[in-house]
């Protein structure tokens, strides 16, 4: 998905009805009556070739309560400030209605991109309100049907060039995954690529609600940038701070830190809101090159924290575990021995990653996170020569060679690195299909520890090779017809 839109307006303008027109599906509920939608509703959208998240919204009201209306306005301006476009619909039979200008004035400060679409505007009853729409000054408005899918070409014309802008912004703000090598690229000594100013290394701070993650961000900037509180869940989006942050050795590294939202379990998200706030959250664990991944020291490695650091694994990021509130922990030494054979014990596919403690609050260990990601940075990075996985191939196929199911026997002939960022290994072996996930897992936890790769995901993929005898696989003729042949060749 491309980019986010977000469909705002009065109550009855029609844009649940678009809504599924767009994702093609009637998700949301459609009446006459005003007011149905509550909640925000998120969908995938198609429009010609763009495919991008399109967000049914609450009509707006204007009330500043605590009511019903006043709570489904702020859950509605939040999806306006998450939302990267913004389409404001009125009723072009009704005509520009004076809350239609102030929410046109409220979308002007929160939105860098506005559609303006005048819908229900079908025939010549809606040809006044359209003319009128002009006055809300937000550019020319779209003609719109969604009832009866008219407007969308015009919808389209406006939208395609807002897409091209933010592909673009998110093919640079991408981090390089999955880079393929040539066969002889890989090199050991090869130089990491540094992180600069134009590509900053991208870091996403990622644990269940108050973890500390917006403290421990502040601590790291030097100040009070991110709203913090003993309250559970006031980050809501992901949010990107740029920073060099200068190491123990006082070299700065250029930074961008995502600070998300905190993920609790699937079931216990109910609110709308939250949902999109952890669809937020994963989506910068995409976008990192190295996930810190923030547990409270106090009630470590619950079975959320565990999702977490997985799907950061699962995602192919390196990965750095940091136990915070350190500060108030009394058995220290204790603590940490019963977290590091908890973390090597629940956390198999991370086996050797960094586990390191600090205090958000004081400003402890820091430096050791720093250092810790920098290292994993360099880990994720690096590159091995074919000569020297060979060399290794043999020595673990010799100490134990692999099974032989169905009395088939699995010969590993070749070996080389394919990718990196993260490591990714191809073996070129008879019968790949039947070779065991155990003997797989054997294969990555040695070169864990032989090529000194702790922590980061290792890819590891089983190919076959053609034989030599090119007759293999063609089908033989009938015994008749060889005859036939045979015997037209003698009498030749």
């Amino acid at each position: 998905m491309s980019f986010t839109l977000a469909i705002v307006g009065r109550p009855n303008v029609g844009k649940s009805t678009l809504f599924n027109r767009l994702v093609g599906k009637r998700l949301a509920l459609v009446d006459d009556q005003p007011g149905v939608t509550r909640d925000l509703r998120e969908g995938a959208a198609r429009l010609a070739d763009l495919r991008f998240t399109v967000i049914d919204t609450a009509g707006l009201e204007e009330v500043t309560d605590d009511s019903l209306q006043g709570r489904m306005r702020r859950l509605t301006e939040r999806a306006v400030d998450m939302a990267d476009i913004c389409l404001f619909m009125i009723d072009a039979r009704v005509g520009i209605t004076p809350s239609d200008l102030v929410f046109a004035d409220i979308l002007r400060k929160r939105s860098a991109h506005v559609i303006l679409a005048a819908n229900k505007a079908e025939g010549a009853a809606a040809d006044a309100g359209v003319i009128e729409a002009y006055s809300l000054g937000l550019g020319e408005p779209i003609r719109m049907s969604a009832e009866h899918g008219e407007g969308l070409n015009d919808l389209y014309v406006h939208l395609m060039p807002l897409a091209d802008q933010f592909a673009e912004r998110a093919a640079e703000n991408a981090p390089d995954t999955d880079v393929i090598l040539d066969e002889d690229e890989g090199d050991m000594d090869a130089p990491v690529p540094m992180p600069t100013t134009k590509k900053p290394l991208q870091v996403a701070v990622v644990g269940r609600p108050n973890a500390g993650k917006s403290t421990l961000i502040n601590q790291i900037l030097g100040e009070d940038r991110l709203l913090t509180g003993p309250e559970a869940g006031i980050t809501r989006d992901a949010i990107s701070l740029r920073i060099d942050w200068a190491g123990p050795e006082g070299d700065a590294v250029p930074m961008r830190i995502f600070d998300t939202a905190g993920m609790r379990k699937k079931a216990k998200v109910q609110e709308k809101l939250e949902k999109l706030s952890v669809g937020d959250g994963l989506r910068a664990v995409k976008f990192a090159e190295v996930v810190v991944v923030l547990l409270d020291a106090a009630i470590p490695f619950e079975q959320q924290d565990l999702r977490i650091a997985d799907l950061a694994e699962r995602e192919g990021r390196a990965v750095v575990v940091a136990v915070n509130k350190w500060d108030i922990e009394e058995d220290r030494q204790g603590k940490l021995k019963e977290l590091k054979e908890s973390f090597e014990r629940l956390l198999p596919q991370l086996r050797g990653a960094p586990l390191i403690t600090v205090s958000a609050k004081t400003g402890r260990g820091l430096d050791r996170l720093q250092a810790a990601i920098m290292r994993a940075y360099e880990v994720w990075n690096r590159r091995v020569t074919t000569a020297q996985l060979n060399r290794w191939l043999a020595g673990m196929v010799e100490a134990h060679p692999p099974p032989a199911p169905q009395g088939k026997r699995i010969k590993l002939r070749y070996m080389t690195q394919a990718k990196t960022r993260p490591p990714g290994f191809v073996v070129m072996c008879s019968h790949p299909d039947k070779v065991p996930e155990s003997y797989s897992r054997y294969l990555v936890n040695g070169l864990r520890l032989d090529f000194d790769m702790p922590g980061v995901p290792i890819r590891l993929w089983m190919r076959g090779q053609n034989d030599a005898n090119p007759f293999k696989g063609r089908k033989k003729a009938p015994p008749s017809k060889l005859r036939k042949h045979t015997d037209g060749r003698r009498r030749d």
